[in-house]
């Protein structure tokens, strides 16, 4: 066989093959009227409005070939942007990808990087409207997400007043504790005490957010504020308690995660550090007025009062609060 029967690399493949090779007989969400094809997508808002996010992923940055497939990576990039999409309290309807890659990238790389991002966008509810392909020295992904706010008003950041519980969707630290093993060279499968490595790992990899948490919330849910976890829950509760203009303190011991326990005595690690600083775990943090019982799959971890800042059982955390692009 030729090289051009069956090409091996993107180059040898070509910019529009490859785009016709991975949207075959892919299934659009019904909120995109008009997909891959044209010069632009058609995607329905159906209130006349979108909630509407972007966020990019580089290679040797926010993942790394050797520690992740490309399906991880693929499922990765939609995830993180269907979270903040969600975190406003809009569902996911379409994502719009660029990609940059080498020439010499195989065929078969893209084709399950497209996979794992069809994958997640169809959990999160959308689909894949469109996007580019150019050439790049390295792996560089953008993802656009559209959100459909479903006739309520978006969950901000702002809303959040004294007497609020404070509560979580979703596991904390896992992705840090996954990039600590993953840097520590140590056995993600097997060994004693460090049974749960291939979990955090897989964490890591790939942020399950729960999306479900927030999308299924009644209108009577008494939320006040909302954000993803995604640089950290110290960083991320800090936007919330800035926007607010209102403090915020986290219960250490609802915070404990004894799953966590195991792996950080193998790395000489400390938990809370995780759980606290980590991000990318992708889960969702809320402020609920004290009016009853939670909804289903939140978790209690700390309650606003008045002031400004965030605190760990009354005192403030010295030390970094989470991921910053340029530090």
């Amino acid at each position: 066989m030729t090289a051009s029967s069956h090409p091996r690399t993107v180059r040898e493949l070509g910019e529009f093959a490859l785009i016709a090779r991975i949207t075959a007989d892919r299934k659009q969400a019904p909120g995109v009227l008009l997909g891959p094809g044209d010069d632009a997508a058609v995607v329905a808002a159906p209130d006349g409005r979108f909630v509407v996010t972007t966020d990019m992923l580089l290679q040797d940055r926010h993942f790394r070939l050797d520690w992740s497939d490309p399906e991880d990576i693929g499922r990765k990039a939609i995830a993180q942007n269907a979270a903040d999409v969600v975190s406003m309290g809009a569902a996911p309807s379409a994502f719009v990808v660029s990609l940059g890659c080498p020439s010499d990238t195989e065929v078969e790389f893209m084709e399950r990087l497209a996979d794992g991002m069809w994958a997640e966008a169809q959990r999160a509810g959308g689909s894949i409207a469109g996007g580019d392909f150019v050439r790049s020295p390295l792996l560089v992904i953008s993802v656009t997400a559209f959100g459909d706010p479903r006739g309520r008003e978006p969950i901000t950041r702002s809303g959040a007043r004294p007497g609020d519980l404070v509560a979580v969707a979703g596991k904390l630290g896992w992705s840090a504790a996954g990039l600590a093993v993953l840097l520590a060279d140590a056995d993600p499968v097997t060994g004693t005490p460090v049974d749960r490595m291939a979990d955090v790992v897989a964490a890591h990899r790939v942020p399950r957010p729960d999306y479900a948490a927030v999308l299924n919330l009644p209108e009577s849910a008494a939320i006040t504020a909302l954000t993803d976890v995604s640089d950290g829950l110290l960083a991320d509760l800090g936007h919330i308690a800035e926007s607010s203009g209102v403090a915020i303190d986290l219960d250490s011991a609802a915070l404990h995660d004894p799953a966590l326990e195991p792996v950080a005595a193998a790395l000489g690690a400390t938990p809370l550090d995780w759980i606290l600083t980590g991000g990318e775990d992708h889960a969702f943090a809320a402020t609920f007025a004290d009016s009853g019982d939670l909804p289903a799959g939140w978790v209690p971890i700390g309650r606003v009062a008045a002031g400004s800042g965030v605190t760990v059982d009354g005192a403030v955390r010295i030390g970094p609060t989470g991921w910053e692009s340029f530090a």
